[in-house]
């Protein structure tokens, strides 16, 4: 977990879990943002998709409850950041600690970006209807 000062350069985004224990700040500005169908995310979420989007992990810092946020996954590398008391997942991080993709409907600001894509559609829950025109990819993006 990153608790050193995000990046000011641009605007900053609050998150937070269900019960407001664990609270960060992210810059408004994620590379990219996408939906994903894999079965780790909907189990993550409880529901048919995650939204997030990916931004460097320095532009990411936890500002509340840094000891209440636990990890799932190897802390060195590839790991979920969650809520200790709620369970909330606010953010993966990824590519070897590099980068972290923040779960949307974490964000309590809204930011300026939207998904553009969904990705491992090919792992889609059976039940749920993709009903939008944004480009579809059956595993990660090509």
């Amino acid at each position: 977990m990153n608790a050193s000062r995000a990046n000011t350069g641009s605007r900053q985004l609050t998150g937070r879990c269900v019960c407001g224990a664990v609270h960060y700040e992210v810059a408004d500005a994620f590379d990219y943002a996408l939906n994903c169908h894999c079965s780790d995310c909907r189990r993550a979420t409880g529901s048919a998709f995650k939204p997030f989007a990916g931004i460097a992990r320095e532009k990411l810092r936890i500002t509340e409850g840094i000891a209440t946020a636990k990890i799932f996954g190897d802390a060195a590398a590839n790991h979920d950041v969650f809520c200790g008391i709620c369970g909330s997942r606010l953010f993966s991080v990824v590519d070897n600690g590099t980068r972290v993709h923040v779960t949307l409907g974490t964000l309590t600001d809204a930011p300026a970006i939207r998904p553009t894509a969904h990705i491992f559609v090919g792992d889609k829950a059976p039940w749920f209807q993709i009903t939008d025109a944004l480009t579809r990819y059956d595993g990660h993006l090509s």
